[in-house]
């Protein structure tokens, strides 16, 4: 992390040669620092590419979200931590920030086994670094197979994120997909995601690519859909996050 800057109660105190000495020292500690922070961008992007051997559909996700006091002294913590992260199998896939509170991160990771990634999730270091990084809030964190994706997702733009629990997975597919891909566009939102919930195969897991989060929100609403969605079997009421691509 970031070295402490020399007090100026101590420079005070300090006879000119040493003040000189330590004004090189600065320096170079500066230009260490450079190095460090290259050093954490070079392994961010790193660990922004997952091996080939894990690109083919279906492969298994993990979902954090949570908010932060402030995004910019949260970043350079969750930046720093990527070595521990690759070490447990997580490859990170994107970063957003929610549309209507920016302090609302979310990152989806592709996971190399899931029960390593659940000791992870789980681990003291993480909560340290996310106490250190000014996290505010619990966690979210969801566990899915991604079964579908499409071209769609790999432009960073804005996004509905939606999480139903169905009665059953291949009952509700059935009328997904009867709805088609082309109607739902038409309401502006363009299919990106389809999951499934990887110790509850009722949970579905969807992201839409939007452009207008209002039009998105009223195509959520519409009477038909809702219909459309009681008909195949959702339970209870979807949870909706509207987020920004950052990365």
């Amino acid at each position: 992390m970031m070295k402490r800057l020399i007090t100026t109660q101590l420079a005070l105190a300090l006879s000119l040669s040493i003040a000189l000495f330590a004004g090189n020292t600065r320096n170079n500690n500066s230009k260490a620092a450079n190095t460090d922070a290259k050093t954490t961008e070079q392994l961010a992007i790193n660990e922004n590419v997952p091996p080939d051997d894990m690109m083919s559909l279906p492969f298994n996700v993990v979902v954090i979200r949570h908010t932060v006091a402030d995004y910019s002294v949260w970043k350079p913590f969750f930046d720093a931590d990527s070595v521990n992260r690759n070490a447990a199998g997580l490859h990170l896939l994107g970063l957003s920030r929610g549309i209507e509170n920016q302090n609302e991160v979310e990152i989806p990771f592709m996971i190399e086994d899931v029960q390593k990634a659940k000791d992870f999730t789980m681990n003291p270091v993480l909560k340290d670094v996310m106490q250190k990084g000014g996290v505010t809030s619990a966690p979210t964190i969801l566990f899915i197979k991604v079964l579908r994706m499409s071209k769609a997702i790999q432009m960073p733009s804005d996004y509905a994120e939606v999480v139903i629990h169905v009665k059953d997975y291949d009952s509700w597919i059935k009328v997904f997909d009867k709805e088609g891909p082309e109607m739902r566009a038409k309401d502006g939102i363009v299919d990106g995601v389809l999951a499934q919930g990887i110790d509850d195969p009722n949970l579905v897991y969807l992201v839409f690519k939007i452009t207008d989060v209002q039009q998105a929100k009223a195509a959520m609403m519409n009477p038909a859909r809702k219909k459309l969605m009681q008909k195949s079997g959702v339970m209870g009421e979807p949870v909706v996050y509207y987020g920004r691509d950052q990365m």
